[in-house]
């Protein structure tokens, strides 16, 4: 096998973000009979999720996104993709969803990279790394998610390392998230021939300065200084059914 050989990955659930912008114009012209049936339709889809999740068959989370490019994401990972599809359809055919529109949304899996194992070990036999590859979604204050890439120039091929320059270049990028355990949760979602970038990271954390910060101190590692291609930062605040309502109140 080649020196740049691929890395093999570990995989858990499947990742959708749906990334939703409000027409307040139309939600404002609607009667408050409609509105409140509207929002009572969604809060028993709401419950159909939580319920999903107390059987720990999946988990979501739901937030208000800052700033022009979204007003609300709902995050979900489940077993597989047909249940993904199944959350996309049933959400679509609720009359909140015709109040609103879809200007992003996301598909992964989420990813661990197995760049320190042991071999001959089953990684998924260890329940720090289950706990990881099929986590509760922590519904801490703020979320922070961006897309991102590895980059292919000429000269900064990270596809073109080899593996051992890849391991050393990552167990010092990991050390930088490990040194956030506690302040930020991170979850990384792979997308390659899923999306139209590489990977998809979602990071949650009580104070939203931990988020410049993670991302601050990261950017002078070597892995993304020299080999990082970023995307649109979306970041918001956890809502839940009662703060839902209160954000819908016209």
């Amino acid at each position: 096998m080649s020196a740049n050989e691929a890395l093999l990955t570990l995989e858990g659930w499947y990742t959708y973000h749906n990334f939703r912008t409000i027409n307040w114009e139309k939600w404002r012209a609607a009667s408050a009979e409609e509105r409140q049936a509207a929002l009572d339709e969604l809060n028993d889809l709401i419950r159909t999720w939580e319920a999903n999740e107390a059987e720990n068959q999946g988990s979501t989370a739901f937030y208000s996104i800052l700033g022009h490019k979204a007003d609300l994401v709902f995050m979900f990972l489940r077993p597989t993709m047909q249940e993904l599809d199944e959350i996309k359809t049933a959400f679509n055919k609720t009359r909140f969803a015709s109040y609103t529109e879809a200007p992003y949304s996301y598909v992964s899996v989420v990813e661990l990279s197995n760049y320190v194992h042991n071999p001959g070990e089953d990684p998924k036999a260890n329940p720090h790394i289950r706990e990881r590859l099929y986590p509760i979604l922590p519904k801490w204050e703020h979320i922070c998610f961006y897309p991102m890439n590895k980059k292919r120039d000429l000269q900064d091929n990270w596809y073109m390392l080899s593996m051992q320059e890849r391991q050393e270049m990552m167990r010092s990028h990991g050390m930088i998230g490990r040194s956030y355990a506690g302040r930020v949760k991170q979850i990384i979602g792979g997308s390659i021939g899923f999306d139209d970038w590489e990977w998809g990271v979602t990071l949650f954390a009580n104070d939203p300065l931990e988020f410049k910060h993670i991302v601050y101190e990261m950017r002078f590692d070597e892995v993304s200084a020299r080999f990082g291609e970023f995307g649109n930062f979306l970041v918001g605040n956890v809502l839940n059914k009662e703060t839902l309502a209160k954000k819908l109140e016209v």
